[in-house]
């Protein structure tokens, strides 16, 4: 067979004629990225993802089609080339729908693998479940019972009914087997790094990085570890034996904890930085926020407050009439700790509307059911004292319009002012970071760290609240992986960068509708497990846990009633890929998507037509392999999509051989039933 000459890349090539630019290119090892070019079947050229130059002629042509001639000169790799490819992936993402993740999994600021952590659950596999929430979640114990639960917030269950009970599948798992399980710990690679702070941001950090090989050795100023966990999160919502109980783990790991050591007292930054290879700050924003009125200083700022009574082994003396003034989950905290304590007149002050209030909902609701009184678009004037009392006077107010923070903005209503009496005033309007000295600041008070790495200078880095400001637990332990992430890229003379990734997604929740889901429509009907909780007079007179963990079964219950709504196709997937390898993006190229929905009558497939790229490989696997011509293509343009003749039923003549979804680059043929 005649043998044709030619140039990939500036690199002579020699390949039998006939053969296309595509299979010369693999002969030598360099690799075109395709997404409907198949080997089993004919020719489809459809996706032009595989697109090469050809420098004679200044033509792009499709590599998987076209055949080189002789002397014929191939640019393959350069950026020209890639933007082209970029250009028709970002062409094919604009009309491609298809979760390429789960929203919950999306929502978790930790990324945990929330879907698949879930299905371990389901299946009775709880062993699995905690070692997949442990790759990115080292502290389940404690956030199975603290977490503000963001997945559930974005869970599709919520068109439906009521979303997936996620967290609770967290706290089981760790409650179940924490006793005996241990991660697959490497061997130290003799890299040490100090750790300042013991709270979810230090802890995590030195989690992540003894899961590298690294060791740490932790210093924490307070009599014992946990930072905000300990002596900021009531003993009802987070028993602290649980808490030791986790603590106890990071020591069994080999991460060296030495408290009553003081930053800028014991120990300081500049020495830390010569006898370690890396020095993480993590303090924490324990400084309360000041309500800017006269007479504040007579008020309990909130997180202080809760740390006195933690270290009294929350136990102190009763604050009768309490105001707590604020509306988030320390404020929470604070008026529900003030009725365990004895109080029985305790109010929340807060300047917008409930609807406005940061708190979590289930916070707020159970405040109410232990007897806290709540008065809305009230705001403090002064504070002063008279004999034994304190006179706190308010001003009511309106709300106006949005402010930065997207919520309506606080207007006081003239002549509104009004005195109210009251033995304790707390205040838990927020909390700042008090920065250790030789750390640069941002404008809000916090550690200035680079977000891509957590990196502040020389060989020092920072996670947790004293980055972000106060945030949540599993908001800190997110900071804790890049940190870590970022402190072993630097031991490689290193930049981390965290890998780009898209989501190509249906869209929140609140703006689909049960059709617009595949799956809803086989899912078990099924109403949320209800969390118990302790009776109502146990939870005001003691500090006594407020829920028990769900069963085994009720999880399984639950794991029933998840959609599992990530794409199938989601660790496989070639359009996820090259466009991740591309930096392709689904808002690139923005317009209206054609709704052209799916079939989901065949008892085993579903085919969903929104992912569908229209490489017209699976008509082909049907004609050429399988010997049966059940799929074509149907109309033209922007309307066109794969589908049966006349829309037939699929089981009427389909013998469920798989080879279409086995060949389908991107799920849109799928098999019903997820294994994985």
């Amino acid at each position: 067979m005649n043998k044709i000459k030619f140039k990939i890349d500036g690199k002579s090539v020699e390949v039998e004629q006939g053969k296309t630019i595509l299979y010369a290119a693999k002969q030598v090892g360099v690799e075109i990225p395709t997404l409907c070019h198949n080997e089993k079947i004919s020719r489809t050229t459809s996706c032009f993802v595989c697109v090469v130059k050809d420098l004679k002629t200044g033509k792009y042509l499709p590599s998987c089609s076209a055949c080189p001639t002789e002397g014929m000169e191939v640019d393959v790799s350069s950026k020209e080339v890639q933007d082209v490819r970029k250009t028709a992936l970002n062409l094919l993402l604009s009309e491609h729908s298809g979760d390429c993740e789960a929203p919950c999994t999306v929502a978790c600021p930790a990324h945990a693998s929330v879907e698949e952590y879930v299905r371990a659950g389901k299946n009775g596999d709880f062993l699995k479940s905690l070692k997949i929430i442990k790759e990115r979640i080292p502290l389940p114990l404690s956030i199975g019972r603290v977490c503000p639960r963001f997945c559930e917030q974005d869970c599709r269950r919520n068109i439906h009914d009521k979303a997936v009970a996620i967290n609770d599948f967290k706290r089981f798992a760790a409650d179940m087997y924490y006793d005996e399980y241990m991660e697959e710990l490497p061997e130290l690679t003799g890299k040490k790094v100090a750790i300042i702070g013991g709270g979810p941001g230090g802890l995590g950090s030195a989690y992540f990085l003894r899961l590298k090989g690294i060791e740490c050795t932790i210093f924490e100023k307070m009599p014992k570890p946990g930072g905000m966990l300990r002596y900021g999160i009531p003993e009802y919502r987070l028993p602290k034996n649980i808490l030791d109980k986790e603590i106890k783990h990071f020591e069994k790991m080999g991460i060296e904890i030495k408290c009553n050591v003081e930053l800028d007292k014991d120990i300081y930054l500049k020495s830390l930085k010569k006898d370690f290879d890396a020095v993480l700050i993590a303090v924490g924003s324990w400084k309360p926020s000041s309500m800017r009125c006269e007479g504040e200083n007579l008020a309990d700022g909130g997180i202080s407050w809760l740390e006195q009574i933690a270290r009294a082994d929350w136990t102190g003396e009763n604050p009768g009439k309490t105001i707590v003034i604020g509306g988030g989950n320390t404020a929470m905290d604070c008026l529900r700790t003030s009725v365990r304590l004895g109080s029985n007149d305790v109010s929340c002050f807060y300047r917008r509307t409930e609807k406005e209030m940061p708190a979590e909902d289930i916070e707020i609701e159970e405040a109410k059911e232990e007897g806290v009184n709540f008065c809305f678009l009230t705001a403090p004037l002064a504070l002063r004292k008279d004999k034994n009392k304190l006179i706190l006077t308010c001003q009511k107010m309106k709300l106006g319009e949005p402010d930065a923070s997207g919520r309506k903005r606080p207007i006081p209503i003239p002549n509104s002012e009004y005195d109210v009496e009251a033995d304790t005033v707390i205040s838990a309007i927020g909390q700042k970071t008090i920065a250790p000295k030789d750390c640069k600041t941002n404008r809000w008070g916090d550690v200035d760290a680079t977000e891509a790495n957590m990196k502040m200078y020389e060989n020092v880095f920072a996670a947790g609240d004293c980055v972000s400001g106060p945030a949540t637990v599993v908001e800190a332990v997110a900071t804790a992986f890049t940190a870590a992430e970022g402190i072993a890229s630097f031991f490689k003379n290193q930049d981390y960068k965290a890998p780009y990734t898209i989501n190509v997604s249906r869209g929140h929740w609140n703006s689909l509708g049960v059709d617009d889901l595949v799956y809803l429509k086989e899912l078990k009907k099924g109403d949320r497990v209800p969390q118990r909780l302790i009776d109502i007079d146990k939870r005001t007179t003691t500090m006594q846990e407020v829920s028990a963990t769900f069963t085994a079964e009720e999880l399984k219950r639950e794991g029933e009633r998840c959609i599992e709504c990530s794409c199938t196709a989601k660790g496989d997937c070639k359009l996820k890929e090259y466009s991740e390898d591309y930096n392709a993006s689904p808002e690139a190229i923005k317009g209206d998507k054609f709704k052209s929905g799916y079939d989901n009558r065949h008892p085993e497939i579903i085919h969903d037509r929104e992912k569908c790229i229209k490489c017209g490989v699976c008509i082909k696997i049907c004609s050429e392999v399988v010997n049966e011509s059940l799929l074509g293509l149907k109309d033209r343009g922007f309307t066109a999509k794969v589908g049966t003749a006349m829309d037939r039923v699929l089981p009427e003549f389909c013998k469920d051989c798989g080879a279409c979804v086995e060949e389908c680059p991107v799920g849109a043929l799928a098999w019903k039933n997820k294994t994985s």
